[in-house]
């Protein structure tokens, strides 16, 4: 592709809400894309005086090359070396997001120490980001430690994140996780709750009956919670011919209650 093809798409990445469709839909032709003509054109913009403009150049450089049909990054170490070294000198927030967030899509190790020094970031923004980039460690002591921290955080989508995280994408089993989990059973959040429900489900923690079968009795039931039923009933899917009900009545019949 024609290097002002290129530029035209990095200019689109600026345009609008950072959070706006239009500049995400540029961002994920470029990762498409993938070629080294792009990864130089987006370390010129991680060099830029913008935070703006330098968070776009990590956005782009996150999951350069990586596709359904293509899953891994184009130029990996070369692209940790860089996010690693914009991170150790970074103040902005924004460009502190995209930066921790794409430690979490290279799946380097290396950076668990670098994303976990911000879990007690005071911007909420920031401790999101370290809470999904440790998603992609779950089973690293080093994450579990941040993430049952954050398990308790003040910010919602926070506690969603890290909740998630070392309940359902990690698979440590440990009395302090389950507490953890069991905590978040009596979340204000309903999102939260839900994801309690999958990893204690997914550890066999009878405690988590009575607000599953509460839950799954309230409809609409998510697929989260259908989730948690089949794993505690030993499942390793959701019964494609099973109601909510039927959940329910497993449950009853399998641990008397």
């Amino acid at each position: 592709m024609a290097d002002q093809n290129i530029s035209k798409l990095f200019s689109e990445t600026l345009l609008g809400g950072y959070d706006d469709d239009a500049p995400w839909t540029a961002v994920h032709a470029l990762r498409r894309i993938g070629s080294r003509e792009v990864f130089e054109f987006a370390v010129k913009r991680c060099n830029s005086s913008d935070p703006i403009i330098r968070a776009r150049g990590v956005d782009v450089l996150a999951q350069l090359g990586k596709t359904a049909e293509h899953p891994t990054h184009s130029f990996p170490e070369e692209t940790y070396s860089l996010i690693a070294g914009l991170l150790e000198r970074e103040r902005d927030v924004r460009a502190l997001r995209s930066e921790i967030s794409a430690l979490g899509h290279l799946e380097n190790p290396l950076a668990i120490p670098l994303i976990t020094k911000y879990r007690t970031h005071p911007s909420a923004d920031v401790r999101f980001a370290v809470a999904f980039a440790l998603g992609s460690f779950p089973n690293d002591p080093r994450s579990v430690g941040s993430l049952l921290s954050l398990v308790d955080d003040s910010d919602k989508d926070v506690r969603d994140w890290a909740t998630f995280g070392i309940g359902s994408l990690g698979d440590i089993d440990s009395p302090e996780i389950r507490e953890a989990l069991f905590r978040r059973l009596s979340d204000t959040h309903d999102d939260v709750r839900q994801e309690a429900m999958a990893g204690l489900g997914k550890r066999g923690d009878r405690r988590v009956l009575p607000s599953l079968i509460k839950t799954l009795d309230s409809p609409p039931v998510s697929n989260c919670v259908i989730e948690a039923a089949y794993l505690m009933l030993g499942m390793d899917a959701d019964r494609e011919d099973w109601d909510p009900e039927d959940y329910v009545a497993a449950l009853r019949t399998r641990f008397d209650e």
